[in-house]
């Protein structure tokens, strides 16, 4: 596929669309959506009454996509890029959603924001959790500080975990086996093991929710082999999570939710390719362990509801690395602290305007110890104070407006303001919904940036405005929907990395200057039959050079979803990723070579069935179906043709 045939083919998207939006079927209030989403006020709204585009991923959407990492089913969204989903488990992954990078991701898990402290890009890990956890992803793109704070300046990633059921007990069991292997190795014995179970229940005024799952993964080194018959070294990845969930109705105002939960990674990897033919050896390993426990009271009352989100997150990493100059193996650790505290009410005004005000406490320290030197918590820590106020405004007319500001302050680097206004328009008279924003938001410089041997503490946080304009349509009853949004980012201060070419001294550093990103995100939805239904997004993003690594210019993921009969379900996917620009390591020349990598394709594809009706389902699925032999990564292996196999079994 070439780049001007997908410019055409969005290109006759738009124009279809647009000679839809001419047609005189009329829509009335029991045509209009029926989802809510959550991201763009803190609070349960309608979708047409939200000013944003938010992608959600739902129950029945999570089971569609069984045996799939949170990763590789985030990659498929519109707007986003997920690098690192198609490599091997262990592989640190990249979030770019709109010429953004990891630091400008927030992601939250049951609306409370999760990091790493002590990470140079302060992002939460996606491998830690497994997808077998999850209930529920919503995706907000665009700039989103006002309500969520530092990070959230490219987009909001809100992961909702699975919760108890209406029994008094129920729960499942589930297990997957499939192969592991690229497209140039082509092994077929099974390397990849997932299984867990869930036990959960309603007794009244008490509900639990209590789960284990684990993952066991091995059969490709992580460095990319540059034969078949290379030996290069396996390395093996391995995943455990507890997590526990209790709830407590003290009245039919008052709920008290507790949770808690355990994480932890093992794996090897590789310090980094080399391409000077010698095969890699397998003496770095890593680990990584998380520990979360929280507590969140809901209080609702006539005109409103008050909720406390408070959280205690620790993360503690530790490598194990191989020195090839000294033929030593080196041992590092890194720990991190984390307490969130975020309490905001939504009072009703009137039927058509509520206000949702708040202020949330953050607290950040770290401490690490390696063969470079120490980093003490009682000299790398701040915290957040912010208060914020939002006001939603919704008409029977079909006008709509979002509008907040919130003002950060920072025990280190002092005051920040942002603020969003998000208007949009529901047209009554055709199937048709306007929206624009413009948003302004901030990120952080984190502790590592800040404290450690190459920070700088005079270091100021970046930040971001973000202009979107798009629309919504549905037609055809519903049958056919679709969306379209186009954004322009502009981010100054810039946190970079910087070398003395004279001293070699190294440090991060603000670099100068206005750095721009631009696009357009597309969906189409059609419901073809009551058994057949076709899902596309198109994604085009274009930024400035200094922005420029991994992100595709172009993107295409389209989705076939045949529901047989009642019980047999069949899904088809495709994926057209454009060129990316990376750059890498010369072991020859010791210099830093820039590449551009080339586009791929993949299909693949799922089948589930439910042999005993809501009690037993078992599926398969069929990865890069036609070996395609791609690069993700410079340097890195890639998945080829891939089986799996699972079952559930529901109690």
């Amino acid at each position: 596929m070439n780049k001007k045939f997908v410019r055409i083919s969005a290109l006759c998207v738009f124009m279809t669309t647009c000679a839809f939006a001419q047609q005189k079927d009329t829509i009335t209030s029991k045509n209009e959506l029926e989802e809510v989403v959550i991201s763009d006020s803190k609070f349960a709204l309608a979708k047409e009454k939200s000013g944003k585009v938010i992608t959600k991923i739902t129950a029945d959407d999570l089971k569609k996509k069984s045996g799939q990492s949170i990763a590789t089913i985030l990659n498929s969204v519109a707007g986003m890029e997920i690098n690192g989903n198609q490599s091997v488990a262990g592989k640190n992954l990249g979030y770019y959603i709109r010429g953004g990078k990891n630091s400008q991701v927030l992601i939250l898990i049951d609306g409370i924001p999760v990091n790493d402290a002590s990470g140079i890009s302060f992002e939460y890990d996606l491998r830690l959790l497994p997808a077998d956890q999850v209930e529920s992803i919503e995706i907000m793109k665009g700039a989103a500080s006002t309500l969520y704070g530092t990070g959230a300046a490219t987009g909001v990633i809100n992961i909702k975990l699975k919760k108890s059921g209406k029994k008094a007990i129920g729960g499942n069991v589930y297990f997957n086996a499939g192969t592991n292997t690229t497209a140039l190795a082509k092994k077929t014995n099974l390397q990849d093991f997932n299984q867990g179970f869930s036990v959960n229940g309603n007794l009244e005024k008490v509900t639990y929710f209590t789960s284990l799952n684990s993952t066991e993964t091995n059969g490709i080194s992580q460095v990319a082999a540059p034969s078949a018959t290379a030996n290069y070294d396996e390395d093996r990845f391995s995943r455990i999570n507890y997590l526990a969930k209790l709830g407590y109705k003290v009245s039919d105002n008052l709920t008290l939710d507790f949770f808690g939960n355990y994480d932890k990674i093992n794996n090897d990897y590789d310090g980094g390719f080399d391409n000077t033919g010698t095969n890699d050896t397998n003496l770095n390993h890593t680990t990584s362990k998380q520990f979360r426990f929280g507590f969140t009271p809901k209080y609702k009352y006539a005109k409103g509801e008050f909720v406390l989100n408070s959280s205690f997150n620790k993360l503690i990493r530790s490598y194990s690395d191989f020195d090839s100059w000294s033929n030593s193996v080196g041992f590092s650790e890194y720990q991190s602290r984390n307490v969130n505290v975020d309490a905001y009410n939504k009072y009703k005004i009137s039927q058509s305007f509520f206000f949702v005000s708040g202020a949330q406490y953050q607290f950040f320290d770290m401490n690490s110890v390696t063969p470079y030197g120490n980093i003490a918590k009682e000299s790398t820590k701040f915290n957040m104070i912010d208060p914020y106020v939002t006001g939603v405004f919704t008409s029977d007319f079909g006008l709509n407006l979002n509008a907040g500001a919130r003002w950060n302050m920072h025990s280190e680097y002092g005051n920040q303001l942002v603020y969003n206004v998000n208007p949009s328009f529901d047209f009554k008279t055709v199937p048709l919904k306007i929206l624009a924003s413009y948003s302004t938001a901030f990120v952080t410089p984190s502790l590592y940036q800040l404290y450690s041997e190459y920070g700088n503490s005079t270091l100021t946080p970046e930040k971001n405005s973000t202009i979107e304009v798009g629309f919504e349509t549905q037609l055809l009853d519903k049958k056919i929907k679709f969306n379209a949004v186009t954004f322009f980012r502009e981010q100054t201060n810039f946190i970079g990395f910087y070398t003395n070419p004279v001293t070699y001294d190294s440090n991060y550093i603000n670099i100068n200057g206005t750095n721009k990103a631009k696009g357009v995100e597309a969906e189409v939805s059609v419901a073809v039959s009551e058994k057949i239904k076709w899902n596309s997004n198109y994604t085009f993003t274009s930024v400035d050079s200094a922005l420029d690594r991994l992100i595709p210019k172009h993107k295409v993921n389209s989705s076939a979803d045949f529901q047989i009969n009642d019980r047999l379900f069949f899904n088809l996917t495709y994926q057209y990723v454009d060129n990316r620009k990376d750059a890498f390591f010369d072991g020859n020349t010791y210099a830093t070579q820039k590449i551009t990598l080339g586009s791929y394709q993949l299909l693949n594809s799922t089948v589930r069935y439910e042999w005993i009706k809501n009690r037993l389902s078992v599926f398969g699925t069929a990865t890069n179906i036609f070996n395609v032999d791609f690069v993700e990564n410079v340097g890195y292996s890639a998945l080829g043709r891939n089986f799996k196999l699972g079952m559930t079994i529901n109690l």
